[in-house]
């Protein structure tokens, strides 16, 4: 189903005239400035990016970078100072505050470094509560939340609550979480940075999977050369822009286990240029 919906929201963004397929995501000249007192940082310089409908793109840079930036501005979490963002046709930034958010919990979904699962709901309660929140019956809610816990391997925990998971189980319960309301884009920041190697390879092939056979876009950023090296689209960031943007085969078989972040032979910031904040709290709003 989740395939079949992912086409569908493709195939409506097709230009009348030339009826030719636009891309699933279109951001064009996107800048951020973080302003504290007389100081300015350009977060993201004027950033273009395209995303077709059934990629999985990941994204790597040094931190500061921007690469939380980014997902936070191209999802609609944070505003902009200029450019615009256009997802299945809307202009995210020329609708409302209150009509983006609502746009946002129907088309998007998000799994986060830190599981944010609320510790008193058991994992069907967690993964259902998206739906509710955007007007599902109660019923209907739960039957889907439990099939989605059955396809990411989770059928038999969703009574249990998430001090009864282990880390990679809570990661795995976040993304049924981010898939359940059947999001155009998923959206994951640093998936696997609270796993170790074997649990987070583990979440990374569950994510291929979905992207290979079901369709799902999925945008994320991880510091883990195995994980990237795992998405057919590799993109890099430096100070706030895209300095490469590589599409290739992705990794057959399992994802190989990584050296730490704290090892990974990664290009330093140039000198002359103010690292970006990455925010890397912001994306916990969506939820």
């Amino acid at each position: 189903m989740v395939a079949i919906w992912c086409r569908w929201f493709a195939e409506i963004m097709v230009e009348k005239s030339g009826m030719t397929a636009t891309p699933l995501l279109r951001a064009e000249g996107v800048r951020k400035i973080y302003r504290t007192g007389a100081v300015e940082v350009e977060a993201l310089r004027g950033l273009d990016l395209e995303v077709e409908a059934g990629e999985l793109v990941a994204v790597m840079g040094p931190s500061g970078s921007g690469k939380t930036t980014l997902l936070n501005c191209l999802s609609g979490l944070d505003d902009i100072d200029g450019g615009r963002v256009i997802l299945g046709g809307v202009d995210l930034f020329a609708m409302p505050d209150a009509r983006r958010t609502e746009h946002r919990a129907r088309t998007m979904g998000f799994v986060f470094q830190a599981f944010n699962l609320i510790p008193v709901f058991t994992a069907v309660e967690n993964v259902e509560l998206p739906l509710l929140l955007v007007g599902v019956a109660p019923a209907q809610a739960r039957r889907r939340a439990a099939d989605m816990l059955e396809r990411v391997g989770l059928g038999a925990r969703g009574a249990h609550r998430p001090n009864e998971l282990s880390g990679g189980e809570q990661q795995r319960v976040t993304i049924a979480r981010a898939l359940v309301a059947r999001p155009a884009i998923v959206w994951a920041d640093e998936p696997t940075g609270n796993l170790d190697s074997e649990m987070a390879a583990q979440v990374m092939d569950l994510l291929r999977t979905l992207n290979r056979d079901e369709g799902q876009t999925i945008i994320l950023v991880t510091h883990d050369p195995g994980i990237g090296a795992a998405a057919g689209r590799l993109i890099r960031m430096r100070d706030g822009a895209l300095i490469s943007d590589e599409r290739r085969a992705p990794a057959n078989g399992p994802v190989p286990s990584a050296p730490s972040a704290s090892s990974m032979a990664a290009s330093p910031p140039a000198p002359s240029s103010p690292s970006a904040p990455e925010a890397p709290d912001a994306l916990t709003s969506a939820v």
